[in-house]
């Protein structure tokens, strides 16, 4: 049986290449702003793109902090991508102001200290034996990436109980986290051709 997955609308984000790429694995794909279709689905994907602020804004006007805060306590799949990742930490720091975020990941979303903003192409990752996302991959696959804000703080995540992958440009970033029901990545999976399948796919297999 195909898995129910909701790619949440609140006006920001990669809803039809999300959705295709989902599709491609085997989902059921419905792309809806309906909080209840959110709540009940088997699997959530929270997609972004742009600012931090703009995408809290779009959030906030839906209502949905509390269904996907409220998924996550309850073990029940969610999948931030991009700037979908980045909301659910506890602020962003754009241009120097902060945005307060979903708080259900600590830590914050700053400037990449890099010469080239923003990291934009193809990078490697470098992920744990344990992660579950990025099974089967080889060490040197190669995922796409689009961003100039990223969460450093590698070793508060991992203090929280969470799986972290990492990437560098510029300094060390988290490329993907794994705690729980909540699972996020930095870059773009349906961008990221077969590498970003195999996750997505990964994804779609701890979806009850």
């Amino acid at each position: 049986m195909s898995r129910r997955i909701v790619v949440l609308d609140y006006g920001s984000g990669n809803l039809r290449s999300a959705e295709r790429a989902l599709e491609r694995v085997g989902a059921d794909v419905t792309v809806t702003d309906d909080l209840v279709a959110a709540a009940e689905a088997d699997g959530l994907v929270v997609p972004g793109v742009g600012a931090f602020a703009a995408c809290m804004a779009g959030i906030e006007e839906l209502g949905a902090g509390p269904v996907i805060a409220e998924r996550v306590a309850a073990g029940r799949p969610v999948l931030g991508i991009c700037v979908g990742m980045q909301v659910l930490f506890a602020h962003g720091d754009e241009h120097g102001v902060v945005t307060k975020g979903l708080g259900l990941l600590p830590g914050g979303v700053t400037k990449l200290p890099a010469e080239r903003l923003p990291h934009m192409g193809w990078n490697t990752v470098d992920a744990p034996a344990d992660s579950v996302l990025f099974a089967g991959l080889p060490a040197d696959s190669r995922f796409y990436f689009v961003h100039s804000y990223a969460v450093n703080d590698v070793a508060g995540l991992v203090a929280s109980g969470a799986t972290v992958t990492t990437a560098h440009h510029g300094t060390d970033f988290v490329a993907a986290v794994e705690r729980g029901a909540l699972s996020a990545a930095q870059f773009h999976p349906e961008k990221s051709a077969d590498t970003g399948a195999v996750l997505l796919r990964n994804w779609l297999a701890t979806v009850d």
